[in-house]
């Protein structure tokens, strides 16, 4: 009865290990210790396949979780490759062929929904073990010295990058009509996001057009 009762402490432990800090798994040294503890275990309860059963599903949640974090940090990397200067490929390029965000999308409220889906994506992503990576590589209360560490989390970096990313969005769009009259067309329509935005609850994506 103990060793049942130590058994389900174990697993309780393990899984909200696994599904809070998937990245303390993501070595082979580590993830070989855990397979150990979950085959010593499932010794521990061989007449009952349950246990063997919650191991089994929690290491596949595990690896599925690492595969996905894998893949959204490789998709990443191909965004900061460096391009060649965007200023130079409107220049080049004919004006009929230059569309603005109205052209585009000319409905404030699925522009605002939208983004609340790439917002939401972003912070999917994020868990927390990238808060953890910041919170303890600070210097001290006064002097938070951790942007030399960001790179280390590199979910928190893609988050922080979308909001200036959006920002110079709206700037650009709005600086790139020449005419008041549809400079101040373009104004009010990302008020109208901004709006749109505070409605739905996205914060984030009102702040960085504001």
């Amino acid at each position: 009865a103990k060793l049942k009762s130590f058994t389900a402490k174990i697993i309780q432990l393990l899984k909200e290990w696994t599904e809070t800090f998937p990245y303390d798994f993501q070595d082979e040294k580590s993830m070989k210790e855990l397979k150990e503890i979950a085959h010593r275990i499932t010794q521990c309860d061989e007449e009952n396949g349950t246990v063997k059963k919650i191991i089994s599903q929690m290491t596949q949640n595990l690896l599925m979780t690492l595969s996905a974090r894998s893949q959204y940090q490789e998709i990443r990397e191909k965004f900061r490759q460096p391009v060649t200067d965007k200023g130079t490929i409107l220049k080049t390029k004919p004006q009929s062929t230059q569309k603005d965000i109205l052209s585009v999308c000319c409905d404030p409220l699925i522009l605002a929904q939208q983004l609340t889906y790439i917002e939401l994506e972003r912070v999917s992503n994020i868990y927390p073990e990238d808060l953890m990576q910041i919170v303890s590589h600070m210097d001290s209360l006064d002097n938070h010295k951790c942007r030399g560490d960001v790179t280390k989390t590199y979910n928190l970096e893609a988050y922080d990058n979308w909001f200036n990313c959006l920002s110079m969005l709206v700037a650009t769009e709005i600086c790139r009509v020449v005419k008041k009259k549809q400079r101040t067309r373009m104004v009010e329509f990302f008020i109208d996001v901004a709006r749109e935005c505070f409605n739905i609850g996205n914060f984030n994506s009102m702040m960085a057009i504001i």
